[in-house]
């Protein structure tokens, strides 16, 4: 069955590789698995058609045969445990991979959210400075613990897994900060990530669409 997803008709991140349709496109890649993109503009992102896959009128949606996926910490899920190559074979290595998947959508992202919402839209705000510190302190906060638990490893369960695919695309949105800089080793981990063939792949795709969207 063809596996379908959608994105951005034209992404806000100007094909950066930030949209969240990244890391669905790379799991994939990692997976083997060929796919389509449907690609929406804001408007029909709010349309019933939409709406009735994504409640929420956002991207990605994963459509598979009569199964339709939003939120992309379960679609990616599904891709690791449906194809070979993302979990552990082994019942304690797939758990822990899991819980990293968790952890990144639920304690890593969401400090590293806020620092956007605090450098997009709260500017001129006259307790910006000091929000802005506030959260950067909590940023650093995470990043130490992650820093200490990653260690000298290449990944965080000793092989390569959707756990560290989804704590890598947080970890990006903080490239242009300086902080990841702070950690020599998150720094390694998230450009050894970068380097993966599945990766370069699913990038170029989503840049590829970006710039196609611009030319139409």
């Amino acid at each position: 069955m063809t596996i379908t997803i959608t994105a951005f008709a034209a992404s806000p991140d100007r094909g950066r590789g930030m949209a969240r349709d990244m890391r669905v496109r790379w799991a994939l890649e990692e997976a083997g698995q060929p796919y389509t993109v449907q690609a929406l503009s804001f408007a029909e992102m709010k349309e019933p058609e939409h709406l009735a896959r994504q409640p929420f009128g956002q991207i990605p949606t994963y459509q598979e045969g009569d199964l339709t996926l939003f939120e992309t910490g379960a679609i990616v899920l599904h891709i690791a445990e449906r194809f070979p190559g993302l979990l552990p074979e082994d019942a304690k290595g797939r758990a822990r991979a899991i819980a990293w998947m968790f952890s990144a959508a639920g304690t890593i992202e969401p400090v590293i959210a806020d620092r956007e919402v605090v450098a997009y839209l709260e500017t001129g705000k006259d307790w910006q400075a000091e929000r802005r510190q506030m959260v950067d302190d909590r940023v650093r906060g995470r990043m130490r613990f992650l820093s200490g638990r990653l260690g000298d490893g290449d990944w965080l369960e000793g092989e390569f897994t959707a756990g560290d695919l989804m704590v890598v695309d947080a970890l990006r949105r903080l490239s242009h900060s300086g902080i990841l800089n702070e950690f020599p080793n998150l720094a390694a981990y998230v450009a050894r990530a970068e380097a993966r063939p599945a990766f370069k792949r699913a990038f170029a795709a989503q840049l590829a669409a970006f710039e196609a969207s611009q030319i139409g």
